[in-house]
């Protein structure tokens, strides 16, 4: 968790200060496009702007995680690849062979939705169950799992956190971007104070700009999923610029 960094962004926004660079920035962006209508084009728009910025990921839909490793082979950017997404609410079976598949087609790290309504039926032994046949799946790849924390309350994040830490999985991440609500502060405070200072937290959902994503990495998230990402960093670039 680099606190530091969000506190050098607010350095920007009050003064305009040059001592971050949106490489800094940049690194803790996974640069993503999730929409049902992508095209081949708009992949490869990403993964230019991707390579263009320095961007940690990408993060796209399975069926794109082929063309995404080709276009990014000779670089250090990684590929994330969505599973159960963006319900939850498949068999767990289902999610394990996605997750299989996605590792086949090239995949570095997975990003997959809990089932929330297994959560809220306190079914605990079938979401552990099905979160750590993932990341067995996954053979030691960064596995992330998606809370979707705007369809729950305070004890039900707590004890997704508490799962999570119990699966194996290497981060929790707040939202889809489909639901009801992404990202705040409180809920990305909630999930790091739950899962400790060394566990990952992804926050995703509604970071749009540069001031949001500082409030998302002082509250504790070490990485952040957002389609604005080119608008962050420019944000970034343009209030370093001297007047």
């Amino acid at each position: 968790m680099d606190v530091d960094l969000g506190e050098r962004i607010n350095q920007f926004l009050a003064m305009g200060t040059d001592a971050l660079s949106a490489a800094q920035l940049a690194a803790h962006i996974e640069h993503t496009l999730l929409k049902a209508d992508a095209t081949s084009a708009d992949i490869e728009r990403l993964c230019a702007e991707a390579r263009h910025f320095g961007f940690r990921c990408v993060c796209v839909n399975g069926s794109h995680v082929e063309h995404a490793r080709s276009l990014l082979e000779d670089t250090n950017i990684q590929v994330v690849a969505v599973v159960g997404f963006p319900l939850g609410a498949m068999a767990g079976d289902v999610k394990r062979f996605e997750a299989e598949a996605a590792i086949d087609d090239g995949a570095h790290e997975i990003d997959m939705v809990m089932n929330i309504g297994h959560l809220k039926d306190a079914r605990d032994a079938v979401i552990l169950r099905e979160l750590r046949d993932v990341v067995e799946s996954a053979d030691e790849r960064p596995v992330k799992i998606i809370l979707e924390t705007g369809l729950l309350d305070g004890e039900q994040k707590i004890r997704a956190c508490q799962l999570v830490l119990e699966s194996g999985a290497h981060f929790v991440k707040t939202s889809t971007g489909f639901g009801p609500g992404g990202a705040t502060v409180e809920d990305v405070r909630l999930l790091r104070a739950t899962v400790g200072p060394k566990f990952g937290v992804k926050a995703s959902g509604g970071i749009r700009d540069l001031e949001t994503a500082s409030k998302m990495i002082n509250a504790g998230a070490d990485r952040l999923g957002t389609s604005s990402s080119v608008a962050i960093v420019q944000d970034l670039l343009r209030t370093s610029k001297p007047a």
